[in-house]
């Protein structure tokens, strides 16, 4: 593939769609993200870059200063646009806010400004990614969708929108996310790419079918070069019960109806991820970016998953630098498109070029 096709990232965190769009053949030449630590770890670990990454918040951005940035001079189009717009309100993380299930959403804006860089870029193809309650047919997420559809056409680009799961592609974590790609109206249309691996994943099947079985944590972490952190060790109220909980169990383990001689919880009154063990046997669940003190999964040593685990777990490559704290680092991982999943996008978008 040609590697001089410019891309240009918006709300690139720590980089993961990124990664994945330059194994696909394009060069990430500006990217814009405001966390100080996500643009210390972009500027590490991207050597395409035209210029320094524009951190700032990408509604006080002109799309002029991107394309600037991107080493584009008047009347040049980058060949993709490619961003996650963080949406809080429409993940399933935190749901149990009201402000949440109501759809006030303080980050709403964002879906605006990739539709506004879009329409006024012009760029060959893009892709968008987000998380995959926005599809969800209720008052909170369907409006904010098909608004978001509808700026798509009126910017003047047709598209395909599917929610794909990572251990799907190949990633060693069950990860859902929507996509939605295109390109101007009357163009070539990439299609989403077909699923390569399938397998069941918690109580279910991920509903695809690849030639190849998941990717489990075992086979992903079975090399892995990692030494003991200062945040690994799990305390508090409910740490000291990790160790009695199988692999691939949660807080259930504890309650009557699972036979446990002594109950601590009621039936279903935590949420599934609540002191949730990795199964060696099965891809990783979805790994958050701001999970609570009991929140996993945890490792099935019961400890929390060290820095090199959650690159593997993303399929990050070993090398990459991180830069921050540990709870910076899970933030910038939590938040990431798995670079492996946005590969295979990214080269269904290129196909058509």
């Amino acid at each position: 593939m040609d590697s001089s096709r410019v891309a240009i990232s918006l709300f690139s965190g720590a980089g993961g769609l990124d990664l994945g769009v330059e194994a696909a053949g394009f060069a990430v030449r500006a990217a814009v993200e405001r966390n100080k630590d996500a643009v210390l770890t972009m500027e590490k670990n991207f050597s395409e870059l035209a210029t320094p990454v524009i951190q700032k918040d990408i509604l006080e951005t002109s799309t002029e200063e991107i394309l600037e940035a991107a080493g584009l001079k008047a009347g040049e189009r980058p060949d993709l646009l490619v961003g996650g717009p963080p949406c809080t309100p429409f993940s399933k993380s935190g749901f149990w806010l009201d402000w949440k299930r109501a759809g006030l959403d303080p980050d709403a804006s964002l879906l605006q400004a990739y539709t506004r860089v879009l329409r006024e870029a012009k760029p060959r193809a893009f892709i968008l990614e987000n998380v995959y309650a926005l599809t969800y047919n209720n008052k909170a997420s369907r409006p904010a969708f098909e608004r978001l559809l509808k700026e798509i056409t009126e910017a003047g680009y047709q598209y395909e929108w599917q929610v794909l799961n990572a251990a799907d592609y190949g990633v060693p974590q069950s990860r859902p996310r929507l996509f939605v790609v295109g390109v101007p109206q009357g163009g070539v249309m990439p299609v989403l790419p077909k699923a390569t691996h399938t397998g069941k994943w918690e109580r279910r099947s991920t509903g695809t079918v690849g030639a190849l079985p998941h990717v489990t944590t075992g086979e992903a972490l079975a090399d892995v070069l990692s030494v003991e952190e200062p945040e690994e060790k799990v305390g508090g109220q409910f740490g000291h019960l990790l160790p009695e909980i199988p692999p691939g169990d949660n807080y259930l383990f504890y309650t009557e109806k699972r036979n446990h001689p002594a109950p601590l919880f009621e039936w279903r009154s935590r949420y599934w991820s609540f002191l949730l063990k990795l199964d060696q046997n099965k891809p990783s669940p979805t790994i958050q970016a701001q999970p609570g003190p009991y929140v996993g999964p945890f490792h099935w040593d019961n400890r929390r998953l060290r820095v090199p685990e959650l690159k593997r777990l993303f399929t990050f490559p070993d090398s990459f630098e991180l830069v921050g704290t540990r709870s910076s680092v899970q933030a910038q991982m939590g938040n990431s498109v798995p670079p492996l999943l946005a590969q295979r996008v990214a080269e269904e978008v290129a196909k058509v070029l």
